[in-house]
């Protein structure tokens, strides 16, 4: 008995694969410091707490009362000196102070040589994003054409599933795009 090939799953895993690639890009974007306080640069942070590696957002509460300052409030003071050394350490590229309390970060207005060198990094990011995409897309049309030669598929179904493909990829290509213009706004914003 011959198994049914089911197309919706197909092109569901396919989604997915795709998907998983805005996530990474988002987060990847997340990261980049764009002369505002985000909370989010910290995500990434993490402090050793009683022998464990956890999130700096685990061990201390992080507010933005200013556009341009993060205070970070550690929930137990001995958090301070090790907070600060992870910030320290980390590649966001920011000096802490503190005050016996709270930890603040200054977020330094960005030069426009430095915002045009972030539009070139976030760009650079965002074609990265595409060639995953597109690799996907390429490894899903493999999967297609080998369905086909051995006669799991008709030839339409090939060529119904190869257009429902790129319409995918399409669709994510431009989702890339949309991701990046708001980000490139956000970085060249005063």
């Amino acid at each position: 008995m011959a198994v049914e090939f089911d197309f919706d799953e197909f092109l569901l895993l396919a989604e997915e694969s795709m998907e998983k690639t805005i996530i990474v890009l988002k987060d990847e974007l997340s990261g980049i410091r764009v002369g505002r306080a985000n909370p989010l640069l910290l995500e990434k942070v993490k402090v050793d707490y009683y022998g464990s590696m956890t999130p700096i957002t685990q061990v201390a509460n992080i507010s933005v009362p200013e556009p341009r300052m993060l205070t970070i409030s550690p929930w137990e003071k001995s958090m301070i000196s090790v907070i600060e050394k992870a910030i320290l350490t980390s590649d966001i590229g920011l000096t802490p102070s503190n005050d016996g309390k709270i930890i603040r970060l200054i977020f330094p207005e960005l030069t426009t040589e430095r915002r045009q060198n972030l539009v070139k990094s976030i760009s650079k990011i965002g074609e990265e994003s595409k060639i995953a995409i597109r690799q996907i897309r390429r490894t899903q049309n493999d999967m297609i054409k080998k369905l086909e030669k051995d006669s799991t598929i008709t030839e339409d179904d090939q060529k119904d599933l190869e257009k429902n493909i790129q319409d995918l990829t399409d669709k994510y290509i431009k989702n890339i795009d949309s991701i990046l213009a708001i980000k490139e706004k956000e970085i060249m914003e005063k």
